[in-house]
């Protein structure tokens, strides 16, 4: 067992002295399980568990980017689910909007590393609705639970013959008895030519923890809508409201570069507690944020991105409006998810 002056925090009120005395292992209250699928269109792919001791519990998968899945808080359910669920990379499609046949939603779902947004065609060259990189494996370097902290590491990349070769290092770490989990993406453009570089976070929250007596809570100083359904709902942005027939997904853009550190999220003292998302603005200097209050289509999107253009890779091109990484050069992305107590009083 991890040995108690290593270990920071309290767990289910007892002292990491304590907690060596009444347990066997410290598996009995934190670890990280690892899981190979067996049935339907997930057969096959990798899941872990990471199990903090302080009540969060997260899916990540290796075979999705190392992207993160289903995750739960105090047993509450935190995150939207698709109607598409897990699906094995092989079985993905990268063409066009296939991306929507195997976006299984869950609190992260990677979008890159070369175009996010619509599809589009440049030079002949197809870059697919939201990117590849989502339905790439990783090859899975580090889990650990050591010195205070369960540990995720791996590496995904994305390359083509005479095209692209950028790689993305994904460090998801937690402290054992926290309720926060920390992503650090590391993109390294190893191709001999520099490489336009798009990415988007798309963060996918659901039904318990998105409700209309909710509150949604973004630190932005202006608000831009998308288009037109946009436009007509952009007095509402903030109003988070029940499941309805016909809703016609709603975009905006935040405009977050009047701080370092933006921050997001839900909180809903219904059920007493909240997320929060963190992350730095300097790498990622826009939110995108995706209003769908659909009938079973229920989800609430904060999407950090290195660009504020979400029209897909050639537009982005046209526009001037396209992040370039130089032959060798390495960008660092680092976000927060936490999960705590609601901050507001029930009325």
């Amino acid at each position: 067992m991890t040995s108690g002056t290593e270990i920071s925090h309290d767990l289910y009120g007892a002292t990491p002295q304590e907690v060596a005395r009444r347990t066997g292992s410290l598996d009995q209250l934190a670890r990280i399980d690892q899981f190979t699928e067996e049935d339907g269109k997930a057969r096959g792919a990798r899941r872990l568990r990471l199990v903090t001791g302080g009540g969060l519990e997260a899916d990540i998968h290796p075979d999705r980017a190392l992207d993160l899945g289903q995750v739960t808080y105090r047993g509450v359910p935190m995150t939207w689910v698709s109607p598409t669920g897990t699906t094995a990379p092989a079985l993905a499609e990268s063409r066009g909007t296939e991306w929507l046949r195997s976006f299984g939603g869950g609190l992260l779902a990677t979008c890159g590393l070369d175009t996010f947004g619509p599809p589009s065609t440049v030079d002949g060259r197809d870059f697919p609705m939201h990117g590849r990189i989502g339905a790439t494996p990783a090859s899975l370097q580090e889990t650990s639970v050591d010195a205070g902290w369960l540990r995720v590491r791996g590496e995904v990349r994305q390359a083509s013959v005479l095209g692209e070769n950028l790689v993305l290092q994904r460090t998801i770490s937690a402290e054992i008895g926290d309720s926060r989990l920390t992503v650090e993406d590391r993109v390294t453009n190893q191709g001999l030519d520099p490489a336009g570089h798009m990415v988007l976070y798309h963060v996918n929250l659901g039904w318990p923890l998105l409700s209309e007596r909710a509150h949604l809570e973004i630190s932005s100083s202006k608000v831009t809508p998308r288009d037109e359904v946009a436009a007509a709902g952009v007095a509402r942005w903030h109003e988070l409201e029940p499941p309805q027939e016909g809703f016609r997904e709603q975009v905006f853009l935040h405009d977050v570069t009047h701080t370092t550190e933006a921050v997001a999220g839900i909180d809903n003292p219904e059920l007493g507690i909240s997320f929060t998302l963190r992350f730095d603005t300097t790498a990622l200097p826009a939110l995108h944020q995706w209003k769908m209050a659909g009938v079973g289509h229920y989800v609430m999107g904060l999407e950090p991105a290195n660009t504020a253009h979400i029209q897909g890779r050639r537009s982005a091109q046209e526009t001037g409006s396209l992040p370039l990484l130089g032959a060798g050069e390495s960008i660092t992305y680092r976000m927060s998810f936490e999960f705590g107590p609601a901050r507001r009083e029930q009325p």
